[in-house]
């Protein structure tokens, strides 16, 4: 599957991925929970990248040149050496993984110093504001702000976690960097005019212009945590 395949929504999503980490060159790359591999193969012309995901159908369905593609879980990161990787991917991962503490102490013992962690995760305030404009589900909306768990129909049960427990799992890490993302896409709910590129550009350039802006970063549906390992 290339970039272009995707649905508006997820090839728009990756893009600003991409914006906000920049480009690399010469690193070594983990993506972990790679799913389709979009993520990594954007990095793999220039950069060893290694893909992980429990899913062999997913990853046999899609292969991309350059990219080392491993079904496995946490327990294939044990392989690795200490210090093994300059930058670590995982998006929408860490909720629906029961481990996720032990997953995170394994991300720091495997970046170099200085490395960095990319961290894509749910925001429980944005999901709730999802709930009760979008959905009408006020049932969930009153669950998520009393402290519930939510789902997803595709990976079952959603494990809300705040930004800050990932220094608490793994002091050796901090954050750098967190970017609010799909703060404004689902509040239009003209399917049609979705699909067309001039606003799918505008679309695009108000979310990277507010995802830095602490007012929309706190409601946005996700958050990108960038994490850096203590040199």
């Amino acid at each position: 599957m290339k970039v272009e395949e995707l649905d508006v929504w997820e090839k728009l999503q990756k893009k600003l991925t991409w914006e906000q980490l920049g480009q690399f060159s010469g690193k070594r790359i983990l993506e972990f929970g790679c799913g389709s591999g979009v993520m990594g193969a954007h990095y793999a012309e220039k950069n060893t990248v290694i893909g992980i995901d429990p899913d062999e159908q997913t990853l046999f369905c899609n292969t991309y040149d350059g990219v080392e593609q491993i079904c496995g879980d946490i327990t294939c990161l044990s392989e690795y050496a200490d210090r093994s990787f300059d930058i670590i991917l995982c998006h929408n991962v860490l909720e629906y993984a029961s481990e996720r503490e032990e997953i995170v102490k394994e991300f720091q013992r495997l970046l170099k110093d200085g490395g960095l962690l990319s961290v894509l995760k749910h925001n429980r305030p944005g999901r709730v504001m999802q709930m009760a404009v979008l959905l009408n589900n006020f049932d969930h909306a009153n669950d998520l702000l009393d402290g519930r768990n939510g789902a997803a129909r595709q990976y079952g049960q959603i494990s809300y976690y705040e930004d800050e427990e990932l220094e608490k799992w793994a002091p050796g890490l901090q954050i750098e960097k967190v970017f609010g993302m799909r703060t404004f896409w689902d509040l239009q709910q003209d399917q049609e005019i979705q699909k067309e590129e001039d606003w799918q550009r505008e679309m695009m350039k108000l979310e990277q212009r507010v995802s830095d802006i602490a007012e929309y970063r706190n409601i946005a549906f996700f958050h990108h945590i960038l994490l850096r390992k203590a040199k």
